[in-house]
């Protein structure tokens, strides 16, 4: 086993025989056995015990062992008292979930900022832990990331026994006559792990008796898989994302064209806040005229003409930002804008170039507010025929450094208005308008000109 052990660490590179380790201690068996291989391997560590306050005299029994193991190994025991329940409730979390959260934040906590600095994390979990997760996750749907099980390591996090099973820990603790206390609750089947592994296991076992070693095996396999999966999703994503400030920009026609399609789009919209089933959603835009959307906590997902833009829901940070029926006010790079219904019969028509009256009964919501492209045109104010932006520029005489600080209007691809330069004709205000909408643009100090 201490071979073994040696020889996972260093296959994989975990740590250095200098570093100083932070090892998770609950005091069964799995951790004891831990704090042994690492005593035997001559590594320089520390305890960090939770007690999360809900076995009553069990827990405090549990603590207590844990102090005395610190006073074998010669070495400090840091102990944390959890209201988990408290915690679980005020969260609206599970126990188990809640327990969870609490003792790796403790841990993060004390990776950052506990003197010595520990340089890993090490927990005990086992080849049964790594099986008993694959199969939870195949249940839950995880896909091929909840396939490959637990890693051997994540950020500082380190898993040196993730090539032992249980019954070979078990083995070196008898050998090297090791006490450990046993937690009740791994007894109780009520919690889903352990149904796992008091039941379905065993079961499956009657049938297919080597049903643990091909699972184990599995684990590499889906590994392998899962590094292969990135690589290929990678090569899509560098093909269809392009970056513009602090939006994403992916071409429609393109990503129809992409195969295996309802992976490459959720792998791209999981990174903003999307969840799986708003990935029909996303696919869903591609047929969509423009301005539709999807949304999730953080950033939305726009058709515009023949693009999807992911853009971020503070509005001052994006280049594409939507204007739904019912905003009143809108902060942009170049500064803000302000809207009111008014009646056509209480409206004069402006006379500075900061203020658009449009005809409410043109407008069609969600409008796009945006930076003009090369491409664009509009039918400006008195004229019959279309004209490109970058043509009216011309003619307005605009330099390079005012023109890319134009920004644009739009209702599904027509312009409405070139802000603080003109209206588009079809928007105008005529003798059959009841409603106006009344849009005045304030312009950042930094902006303005002259």
């Amino acid at each position: 086993m201490l071979i073994e052990f040696k020889n996972f660490i260093q296959s994989h590179s975990f740590f250095q025989q200098k570093d100083k380790l932070l090892l998770a201690v609950s005091g069964g068996v799995d951790s004891v056995v831990l704090c042994e291989l690492c005593k035997q391997s001559a590594y320089d560590f520390i305890i960090a015990h939770c007690n999360f306050q809900l076995r009553g005299a069990e827990s405090e029994r549990d603590e207590k062992f844990v102090k005395e193991l610190g006073k074998k190994y010669d070495v400090d025991v840091l102990v944390k008292r959890f209201d988990t329940e408290k915690y679980a409730k005020e969260g609206k979390v599970s126990i188990q979930v809640a327990a969870r959260e609490i003792r790796y934040n403790w841990f993060n906590e004390l990776l950052t900022h506990h003197s010595p600095l520990p340089a890993h994390l090490l927990t005990a979990h086992h080849l049964d832990d790594n099986i008993e997760t694959m199969l939870m996750n195949l249940f839950k749907g995880t896909g091929i990331a909840g396939l490959r099980g637990i890693l051997p390591r994540q950020g500082k996090i380190v898993r040196p026994l993730l090539f032992a099973k249980k019954e070979e820990l078990l083995a070196f603790a008898k050998e090297n006559n090791l006490q450990w206390v046993e937690d009740s609750s791994n007894t109780s089947d009520k919690y889903s792990r352990n149904y796992i592994r008091h039941q379905l296991i065993p079961l499956i076992g009657k049938i297919y008796p080597e049903a643990e070693n091909n699972l184990a095996g599995n684990l590499q396999r889906f590994a392998d898989i899962e590094d292969l999966y990135r690589q290929a999703i990678g090569l899509h994503k560098k093909k269809l994302i392009e970056k513009k400030g602090n939006e994403f920009h992916i071409p429609v026609l393109k990503l129809k064209k992409s195969s295996p399609l309802r992976s490459i789009v959720y792998e791209i919209i999981k990174d903003f806040g999307f969840h799986s089933a708003q990935t029909d959603e996303m696919i869903g835009l591609l047929e969509s005229e423009s301005g539709k959307y999807v949304a999730s906590s953080s950033h939305r997902i726009i058709k515009n003409r023949n693009w999807l833009i992911i853009a971020p829901i503070v509005t001052g940070e994006a280049q594409t930002i939507l204007i739904e029926e019912g905003i009143t006010h809108i902060q942009f790079a170049a500064g803000n804008l302000q809207l009111a219904q008014v009646s056509s019969k209480d409206s004069r028509l402006p006379t500075v170039h900061s203020i658009a009256l449009l005809d409410s009964g043109e407008i069609k919501f969600p409008l796009l507010l945006r930076k003009w492209k090369q491409s664009d045109y509009f039918y400006p104010l008195g004229m019959k025929k279309k004209k490109k932006l970058a043509r009216f520029f011309i003619d307005q005489k605009l330099s390079k450094t005012d023109k890319e600080k134009v920004w644009v209007l739009e209702m599904n691809k027509k312009i409405a208005w070139v802000i603080g330069y003109r209206i588009d004709e079809r928007f105008k205000i005529t003798d059959k308008t009841k409603e106006a909408l009344r849009i005045t643009f304030n312009q950042t100090e930094t902006d303005l000109k002259g």
